[in-house]
C-alpha cells in the first residue's frame, strides 16, 4: 500500500512493514476516548534493540504466544492502540511479533539526522535506527506518521488533508503519493542527484 515508503526501506518484508504502518496511521487518526497520541515502533534487529532500551512497566506483552502478538493479528490492534497511550515504545521483530511493550529507547549517536521542531519520540527511534539495523516508525501527537532508517528521516505520512503544506519536515525535493485518503511524503532522491 504504502510503495514509495516501502522502496525507501528495503531490508524488511514489505508485508510486516505495510502492516505496521497501517497501523500506525490508525492510532494517528482515531487517538484514544477523543484524544490524540503518540507513539513509537521499532522493527527488527530486535536484540540490539531491546539491548539499548529498557522497560517502564512490567511488560503487559509478556507471556502471551506468538501467534497472538503478530502485527496481523487484528485482535492484537485494539491492544496495541490502548498501551500507545502509556508511554514507551514497542520493539517488533523482523516477522512481525510484538516483543515488547513501554520501552525507553536509550540508544544515543552523533550521526541522527533529525529535522528540527521534531520532539522526543523523534529523536529516540533516530537514534535507534542509527544505532541499530531497526527501522524506526514514530506516530506523533500531531497526528503524522514519521519512518526513520540509518538515523535519517526517510517518509511522511499525513492523515489529514489541511496539514499537507504545514507538516513536512523532509529537506528538499519531496515526492507526494495519495494512498487512499492519505498523502505519503518521500525525498525526490533523483531530484537531489541531479543537483549534486
Amino acid at each position: 500500500m504504502f510503495e514509495s515508503i516501502l522502496c525507501q526501506v528495503t531490508e524488511y518484508d514489505p508485508e510486516v512493514l505495510d502492516s505496521l504502518i497501517e497501523l500506525a496511521v490508525e492510532i494517528a487518526r482515531e487517538g484514544r476516548e477523543g484524544r490524540r497520541i503518540g507513539t513509537l515502533f521499532t522493527l527488527g534487529d530486535e536484540e540490539a534493540v531491546l539491548a539499548r532500551s529498557r522497560s517502564l512497566i512490567l511488560d503487559p506483552l509478556v507471556g502471551h504466544p506468538e501467534l497472538s502478538r503478530h502485527v496481523s493479528d487484528l485482535n492484537l490492534r485494539g491492544t496495541i492502540k490502548e498501551l500507545a497511550q502509556l508511554d514507551g515504545g514497542f520493539v517488533v521483530s523482523r516477522s512481525g511479533i510484538f516483543l515488547s511493550a513501554c520501552r525507553y529507547l536509550d540508544a544515543v549517536v552523533s550521526s541522527a539526522d533529525v529535522p528540527l521542531g521534531l520532539g522526543s519520540r523523534h529523536i529516540a527511534v533516530a537514534n535507534m535506527s542509527a544505532a541499530t539495523n531497526a527501522v524506526g516508525i514514530v506516530v506523533s501527537e500531531s497526528s503524522v506518521v514519521r519512518l526513520f532508517c540509518h538515523g535519517k528521516l526517510v517518509g511522511e505520512i499525513i492523515p489529514e488533508l489541511w496539514m499537507i503544506d504545514h507538516a513536512t519536515h523532509l529537506r528538499g525535493p519531496i515526492n507526494r503519493e495519495k494512498v487512499g485518503d492519505v498523502t505519503v511524503l518521500t525525498p525526490n532522491l533523483q531530484s537531489a542527484a541531479t543537483r549534486t
